[in-house]
């Protein structure tokens, strides 16, 4: 099952970058997510929590603005995988195995990143304009992330 959750919330960094990290440091804070004594622990704190939380709400902010370079140029896309590593490492860590959350992470970043092109720029053609498909992705991604932190 933790091996599906670090896909899964590999998925969430490849939709928004920042949601992925602040969801697991909100369970890692909320004790949802033992974290302690891994390399990952400083995710369980009060500022990362903070921060990462500021981080995602300036996210969903910027990635409604037109000049926000597309999520597939090699900045946007290694951010998205690096989240995914580490958001993936941190479920694949409580049961000892953040190699292949790690891995795994990685993979639903790529999947997360390149299907949530193709399914907004559907949307956005059916819509006539990208921000109604913008604002799905978002609540995708929210509600995705919410049910990963539940299901730890």
């Amino acid at each position: 099952m933790l091996y599906l959750l670090a896909l899964l919330i590999g998925i969430v960094a490849g939709l928004r970058a920042m949601t992925a990290p602040a969801a697991i440091s909100w369970a890692a804070y909320l004790g949802l997510l033992d974290l302690s004594g891994s390399w990952l622990s400083f995710l369980a704190s009060p500022w990362a929590v903070g921060i990462l939380s500021v981080l995602a709400l300036v996210e969903f902010v910027t990635d409604q603005l037109p000049s926000t370079p597309s999520r597939k140029v090699p900045p946007q896309f290694g951010a998205r995988i690096f989240m995914g590593a580490v958001c993936g490492a941190a479920i694949g860590s409580a049961s000892g195995f953040w190699a292949a959350g790690l891995v795994l992470g990685i993979a639903g970043a790529v999947v997360g990143t390149l299907g949530g092109a193709a399914v907004r720029q559907r949307l956005a053609a059916r819509f006539g304009r990208d921000l109604p498909a913008a604002l799905i992705e978002d609540a995708v991604a929210i509600l995705a992330a919410l049910g990963i932190v539940w299901s730890l």
